[in-house]
């Protein structure tokens, strides 16, 4: 699961993904309408298999219509995002080539219309997505700003297709965050403000995926430092979404900047909920107690730290590739192992 430093690191390129998730104007064909809304909520509600089978249906319904496809790759990619799994890529790269020829077809025959351009948008920002989470950086920009363009296409022909405000908005805010050591520089501004208040006032507008809007929000909002509007945000998207764990990370880190006590009451409930997953790769069991481990350490509650150390080292990982990509992490476990024994050492 993303975190502050994962958005940073993505910067222009996540913000582009997560407001192409947004979908304000309601869809024209109300069939479409109902399955979109059932589908989006099963996938933020962590229902994958139930959510593939709704896209499925879609699919099949509306075949020269792009958003059945768009929709599976996006169900792929939110399970291996969620449960830190490997993407399968092929799959999700066929489904987004078939969505973007179905979308030139259409755009070809009207170029003007607000949802093909809207279409064109969506597969080029879960391109941009795919591509990031694969390590293709470069190509995962390229694909980030085809998506924007659309966006700002889509805003040409409808000034209140509220998408493309909440894709610039985001865009402003993390092009100005990554350049904050330049903001000196006559000609270069900071605009993280005016990025904040365009997604403001374009979340009040969404009505299909207002929580994807809310998603990005709540992290720019700790990026900023902000984290009270932060938490506020998380609480309100939870009131409809309780168990969703997309809400529970930025609620948690939020909570860190603030409150460390309800941070690890926070994340001790996104570790029940990831236990609960069948056959789950321990990635997440292992980040998460390490989390708790080190504000356990801060308020300076040793005897806690040390244990959940002492879980994560006892850790049988059966994965390598897992192995390897926790291996930062279970060496700072290690570190804070040996700190930890030196303070209790000392105060006793």
């Amino acid at each position: 699961m993303p975190e502050t430093g994962h958005l940073v690191r993505f910067n222009i390129i996540i913000s582009l993904i997560l407001s192409s998730l947004i979908f304000s104007q309601t869809h024209p064909n109300t069939e479409i309408d109902s399955i979109l809304k059932s589908g989006i909520n099963q996938i933020i509600l962590q229902d994958y298999n139930t959510a593939e089978k709704t896209f499925t249906i879609l699919e099949k319904k509306f075949p020269k219509l792009p958003l059945g496809n768009i929709y599976l790759a996006a169900v792929k990619i939110a399970k291996a995002v969620d449960y830190e799994e490997e993407l399968p890529g092929g799959y999700v790269d066929s489904l987004l080539v078939i969505a973007e020829n179905k979308s030139e077809n259409l755009l070809e025959n009207n170029n003007d219309n607000l949802w093909y351009n809207y279409y064109y948008s969506l597969i080029y920002g879960y391109k941009a997505y795919y591509n990031s989470i694969i390590g293709n950086i470069i190509s995962a920009f390229a694909d980030g700003v085809m998506s924007l363009r659309s966006y700002q296409k889509c805003l040409e022909i409808d000034k209140d297709f509220y998408e493309s405000y909440i894709a610039l908005g985001t865009y402003q805010y993390w092009k100005s965050a990554q350049s904050k050591s330049l903001l000196w520089i006559p000609f270069v501004s900071d605009n993280r403000s005016e990025g904040i208040s365009n997604l403001e006032k374009a979340i009040k507008h969404t009505s299909y995926n207002k929580h994807l809007a809310a998603y990005s929000l709540v992290w720019i909002y700790i990026d900023y430092g902000e984290s009270k509007k932060a938490i506020d945000l998380s609480l309100k998207m939870l009131e409809d979404y309780e168990n969703s764990r997309y809400f529970k990370w930025g609620l948690a880190r939020a909570y860190q900047d603030v409150n460390k006590a309800k941070a690890i009451t926070t994340y001790y409930e996104l570790l029940k909920s990831i236990e609960s997953i069948p056959n789950q790769n321990q990635y997440n069991e292992i980040v998460l107690r390490h989390k708790i481990a080190m504000l356990y350490d801060e308020i300076g509650e040793y005897d806690k730290s040390l244990k959940l150390c002492n879980e994560i080292l006892d850790f049988n990982i059966k994965s390598d590739k897992i192995k390897e990509r926790l291996k930062v992490r279970i060496n700072r476990t290690i570190e804070l192992k040996e700190n930890l024994l030196e303070k209790m050492n000392y105060s006793n």
